[in-house]
């Protein structure tokens, strides 16, 4: 009786495991988002966040999601990709309209200060149909990216309706998928490299991302879900972990000035 009892309790106490895990995984990617968000619309400046972690992780979750019609895994890492999906286009309608608003600030300081009455203050509009690799990704209007976004949804869909019976279509697109997020930090590393500074970047979020991505990658291992994902995920967490030597170097070893007006908006740049 205490044996069958034992089991019993054993059971739920896996279960209760298994879906707090599986809720981490599902909702722990978006988590470092929030403070994110919340701090681009206070400031109503995104010059601290690279809207290209938006890009990376698009390709990284869509990649993701057309693999398992390919090769099964767990159903949580879906629809971590699908709500990824979702928070990247909301972070996107967020920074293109604080851009664009920055950037028509900007044009009617400029207008006041010239002594012309006459003429009208226009913002040159980038456009997605216009083809120019120039403006690429940093397109005037949210419908831009969304246009994006679905073609190249329906350009390797259609790529892997045709070569679904391929074994490695299938695996290459499962590594490419996992390599690219891996690969995500890789932007705010060279920026960092390149600033020669961490300025205006969340020290907190990045924590969140390593340990959320440390997390990811020992639950790839234990569900034993495919090598691509877990190899990925461990290159990941070094970026993570180089991200933060900058953070520490930088700091200690102020490379220029100090800016009095920093932004507190954080970014992982993708």
């Amino acid at each position: 009786m205490e044996d069958e009892l034992f089991q019993q309790l054993t059971y739920v106490l896996n279960q209760l495991v298994s879906w707090f895990a599986a809720g981490a995984m599902v909702f722990g990617g978006v988590v470092p988002y929030i403070p994110q968000y919340r701090d681009i619309r206070r400031t109503q400046n995104a010059e601290g966040f690279s809207s290209y972690v938006c890009l990376v992780l698009l390709v990284a979750n869509i990649l993701r999601i057309l693999f398992r019609f390919g090769r099964y895994f767990e159903t949580p890492l879906l629809w971590q990709s699908i709500i990824m999906i979702v928070t990247m286009l909301i972070m996107l309608n967020l920074c293109t309209s604080v851009r664009v608003a920055a950037e028509l600030s900007t044009k009617r300081r400029v207008f006041l200060a010239s002594d012309s009455k006459d003429e009208e203050i226009k913002v040159p509009k980038k456009l997605f149909l216009d083809f120019d690799w120039s403006s690429f990704w940093l397109w005037s209007r949210f419908s831009d990216y969304l246009q994006c976004v679905l073609t190249f949804t329906a350009a390797a869909g259609y790529v892997t309706y045709l070569l679904l019976d391929s074994p490695l279509y299938v695996e290459t697109l499962g590594f490419l998928a996992v390599f690219t997020e891996a690969m995500l930090g890789t932007p705010q590393l060279y920026c960092n490299y390149q600033n020669k500074s961490t300025e205006g970047m969340s020290i907190k979020m990045v924590c969140m991302w390593t340990s959320g991505d440390t997390f990811k990658t020992a639950y790839f291992l234990l569900t034993q879900a495919p090598v691509q994902f877990w190899v990925c995920g461990l290159l990941q967490v070094f970026v993570d972990l180089a991200i933060l030597f900058q953070v520490y170097y930088y700091s200690r070893y102020p490379q220029k000035p100090v800016s009095h007006t920093a932004h507190t908006t954080s970014a992982k740049a993708l």
